[in-house]
């Protein structure tokens, strides 16, 4: 493979910042998005090659300005719909939701 998924073998972008004792999640949004794909996983029925392929199909300029677990996120929404478990209206309707409850919360 030589797309921009692969691009840890690269040269030419820099070195990897670490934080120092780095937590495992930033974001409590994070740890959700980690248990959904947990359970989805077994309940949906998909494996680690199809979040990766998923991944693999987000458009270099958004995967390069997304975070690990909005790619995971990302990949979950398309495996989701390819097995019509939700449709692209209703993940857009429940995020709108969860805006609006932020705004008004």
């Amino acid at each position: 493979m030589d797309g921009i998924h692969d691009m840890g073998g690269m040269h030419g972008f820099g070195a990897i910042e670490r934080e120092e004792n780095e937590p495992v999640f930033h974001h409590d949004w994070e740890k959700r998005v980690f248990g959904i794909s947990l359970q989805a996983a077994d309940s949906v029925g998909f494996c680690d090659d199809q979040l990766r392929r998923s991944i693999e199909r987000v458009p270099p300029e958004i995967y390069l300005t997304s975070s690990y677990y909005e790619l995971w996120l990302a990949s979950m929404e398309a495996i989701f719909e390819e097995k019509g478990v939700l449709t692209r209206g209703e993940i857009e309707r429940r995020v709108e939701e969860l805006k609006q409850g932020e705004r008004d919360g």
